[in-house]
């Protein structure tokens, strides 16, 4: 499935800038949530080919809503790809088994980031 937008979830404006202009320098749509609730709202309404998903959030975090979006039939196709400062292997292991698709710590390293996006479009 080709991926056009990218739903960029983070409670941080800085990070939701820097993974934006990242994912705009590459041609893909971007839209934004700063909370997992919100995430949530907009992966349902909106409908994106990816989510990029903080964790460490105020309220419903990365992977609470991660796991919410990869059991609900509306919103379980969409890749989640963990974009965290959470760096230990059983906070990725658990973000794998939550859903996400892959898991990258923080900082996020551009090329990385494109060469993960481009493997699943």
């Amino acid at each position: 499935m080709p991926i056009h937008t990218v739903l960029v979830v983070d409670d941080s404006p800085t990070e939701r800038h820097y993974l934006s202009d990242i994912l705009r320098q590459q041609g893909y749509a971007v839209l934004s949530a700063a909370s997992g609730e919100e995430a949530i709202a907009v992966a349902k309404t909106q409908r994106p080919d990816l989510i990029l998903m903080d964790v460490v959030m105020p309220g419903l975090n990365g992977f609470q809503a991660t796991r919410m979006l990869s059991r609900d039939t509306d919103t379980q196709n969409i890749p989640v790809i963990m974009c965290t400062s959470k760096g230990q292997e059983t906070d990725r292991i658990w973000g794998l088994r939550q859903g996400a698709v892959e898991y990258l710590v923080k900082p996020i390293d551009p090329a990385e980031l494109v060469a993960k996006i481009k493997a699943l479009g």
